[in-house]
């Protein structure tokens, strides 16, 4: 070692040292943050610079910053190694600041070789020395390094008291590592107390530190805590869900690598080391020279030389073994990445082009049904044929929604879909489920127990066809597995924030109910309670997966309780806000249409199948409308070149040229006659396609009666205005 008198000679490079304290400061979040070949480099960096200004102080708190980094890379004899020449060269220099979190890292340091006598002693000399010199920022990470020793001798009532005590001057100091990990070891402490639900609490306040912050560690740790805390509740599925979670973090790239950058930075840093003692040694001997003779100094330097260049030699070719196995690693984990990319696409290519398919295939019959319903309903029907047209109304609707969602599973699945948020009466929108489903529970001699609580207001905000596709699936498989039993629905006000509203659902049978076993995957795709189960009662399994979809996609989860011949009750909880009289909706902006500008128009209807003709047609004379009729895009094309037309209407799907291609045609002679696409095909991603080829505008089939009066009107509206 330097005599004590060459550190008062150490040159002074008040900008090296500022570039040492940034690039160990970097270091340390790189380390809070899991970014650890990141912190190495800064490491290098800041020890480089420290040798330089032949500062030893600098060069003490590098290697504290190091064994911090060792001991995250979990080679705690390396961290120890590095934390023992630090706390060396401070006592030498009686520096008891940096001293105070040296002893703290070490404290830390002999907790995890369970040498815990001597990490308590470590402990308390850092806090003598907190206390001597008021370093508050250092109060709280000793606390939490404390408690972490209580949690290691198996004692978590003290450990909980050390990380209360704690909390306050970390959160005071916004030292938001520590906070963090104090709340994931507080929960452990929790958890092993049995206090599950407190552990739960403590450990979602830690995740949401680390997703804000960008502690990558410490959500690893919160997710394998979640595994813990629902294995406890007896809740298999969500542990087993939090686990795989954990384990993600766990397998990415930082944690596969650790081991190669460990000894990356031996490599580097132990050569960095022996440059400090061979410069350390060239001091010594200047110091020396007037009494040595001048052949031994010579032979003294050589040999210095040879080592370092031999150093040097090998540094550099371990360094490159290093890099070469880090590389090859990537290459082939990256061969493996491009090969699943590759087979993922070619399988997506494949669900996209059925589904283009089979959406077309399955709305086109359906837009007959919703279209003779709203004609049949125009014919002045009786009560009770009113009442049935009404639920048939309401159960197409349904069943759109219903092919959508199994058509867009994979969207339900990746959280693509979208919730609508528009106002309903709740109330009125449950009686029609109730009505639409009144036959099939009659059917099976089942009475429905329908209670509301008047408390709920009267309008919401929210997605209602989502709403009732909950509860027609719910209370459906209630009817299903009940017979000559009772089924309850109950809607409660929960609470009322402001202009938010939380209501409770409820949906109990007294059914054959659900065993333990099955409820663990009740929920996931085309699952039912046993075989028996399904060629009894028939159905796709597909209802409860949705319904799970479906909620977490309005931020709530699907709740089970149920014996076996017992029955089930289903329970969840959604928050809306609360209807203010300020919003327009289709129904009433239908109320202000001027059914006079649509009397004589002449409408074009393309159309290849012939009950959607005969349905549109019917629709549109019933509002006083001329209607013509061409049934594939070459006829619509001749058609709107010798004829004079108000309108067309142009499916998209048909034999012969497309709608998009007649549309082009049209365009070329006559741009000025509004062009609707009233089509059955998904409109998610190709809208630009309809406006950019010449369309005006777009109605999906099977479509709304109001949506589809007001896109007419507002098509001859405007061309009255341009003539």
């Amino acid at each position: 070692m330097l005599p004590a008198q060459t550190t008062k000679q150490a040159i002074e490079h008040p900008e090296l040292e500022e570039a040492i304290e940034s690039y160990l400061t970097r270091a340390s979040r790189s380390i809070y943050r899991a970014r650890l070949e990141n912190a190495l480099t800064y490491i290098t960096l800041a020890k480089g610079l420290a040798i330089q200004s032949q500062n030893r102080q600098y060069r003490a708190k590098t290697n504290r910053v190091l064994a911090e980094l060792y001991l995250e890379l979990g080679d705690v004899k390396k961290a120890e190694k590095q934390i023992l020449n630090a706390i060396t060269i401070q006592k030498e220099e009686d520096d008891q600041i940096a001293l105070a979190y040296s002893y703290n890292v070490y404290g830390s340091i002999c907790t995890e070789l369970q040498q815990h006598e001597l990490a308590k002693e470590n402990l308390q000399q850092a806090s003598l020395f907190i206390d001597k010199n008021a370093i508050d920022s250092l109060k709280g990470p000793v606390g939490l390094n404390f408690g972490l020793l209580a949690l290691a001798e198996e004692k978590p009532e003290l450990a909980i008291k050390r990380f209360n005590s704690s909390l306050p001057i970390i959160t005071s100091l916004n030292q938001f590592y520590y906070k963090a990990k104090l709340y994931t070891n507080k929960a452990q402490a929790q958890l092993i107390l049995g206090r599950i639900d407190e552990a739960k609490e403590t450990n979602d306040l830690a995740m949401q530190i680390g997703k804000e912050q960008g502690y990558d560690e410490i959500r690893s740790d919160c997710y394998q805590l979640y595994s813990q805390i629902y294995e406890q509740r007896e809740e298999y599925t969500v542990s087993l869900s939090h686990l795989k979670a954990h384990q993600k973090f766990k397998d990415s790239l930082f944690n596969i690598n650790k081991e190669i950058i460990a000894q990356e930075a031996g490599a580097k840093l132990d050569l960095d080391e022996n440059n400090v003692l061979m410069q350390e040694l060239t001091e010594e001997n200047k110091q020396q020279q007037k009494s040595l003779k001048f052949g031994r100094l010579t032979t003294i330097l050589s040999i210095a030389l040879i080592t370092i260049l031999s150093l040097l030699t090998f540094s550099l070719y371990k360094n490159n073994n290093l890099r070469a196995s880090a590389n090859k690693l990537l290459k082939d984990k990256n061969t493996e990445l491009v090969l699943a990319k590759e087979s993922a696409e070619r399988a997506s290519e494949v669900k996209v082009q059925f589904l283009s398919t089979i959406t077309h295939e399955l709305r086109t019959p359906l837009y007959a049904v919703t279209g003779l319903t709203h004609l049949l309903l125009e014919e002045s029907p009786t009560p009770n044929q009113k009442e049935h047209l009404n639920s048939l109304k309401f159960s197409g609707e349904y069943l759109l929604s219903l092919i959508n969602n199994i058509l867009d599973l994979n969207k339900l699945e990746a959280n693509k879909v979208e919730l609508e948020n528009t106002s309903f009466n709740l109330k009125k929108r449950i009686g029609d489920v109730l009505i639409a489903l009144g036959k099939s529970a009659k059917d099976r001699n089942n009475t429905i127990h329908y209670e509301f609580d008047e408390a709920v207001p009267t309008k919401i905000k929210g997605d209602p066809l989502k709403i009732s596709q909950v509860l027609i699936n719910l209370i459906g498989n209630s009817i299903k597995f009940t017979r000559n039993g009772n089924i309850w629905l109950r809607v409660k006000m929960k609470n009322q924030i402001k202009n938010k509203v939380y209501l409770h659902f409820e949906i109990q049978d007294d059914g054959v109910g659900i065993s333990e076993k099955k409820q663990q995957s009740i929920f996931e795709n085309f699952t039912q309670g046993s075989v028996q189960i399904n060629r009894r009662f028939g159905g796709t399994g597909l209802g409860l997966s949705i319904v799970k979809s479906l909620l977490s996609l309005m931020d709530s989860e699907i709740k089970l309780e149920s014996q076996l011949n017992q029955g089930s009750r289903f329970f969840f909880e959604i928050k809306f806000d609360i209807y203010e009289d300020n919003l327009i909706n289709y129904t009433e902006e239908a109320k202000k249409i001027d059914y006079d500008v649509m009397i004589d128009k002449q409408v074009l209807v393309v159309e290849d199948n012939k009950i959607n003709q005969l349905i549109t047609r019917k629709i549109l004379e019933k509002s006083k409308m001329i209607c013509d009729v061409a049934n594939n895009g070459d006829i619509a094309v001749n058609k709107a070149m010798n004829k004079t037309f108000d309108l067309i209407l142009m499916d998209i799907h048909m034999p012969g040229i497309s709608g998009i291609e007649a549309t082009k045609q049209i365009r070329e002679f006559n741009k000025e006659i509004p062009i609707i696409a009233l089509t059955a095909v998904t409109l998610d991603d190709n809208l630009d396609e309809f406006y950019t080829n010449g369309f005006d505008d777009i109605i999906p089939k099977p479509y709304k009666t109001e949506e589809f009066f007001l896109k007419l009107h507002k098509a001859f509206t405007i061309k009255k205005q341009h003539s």
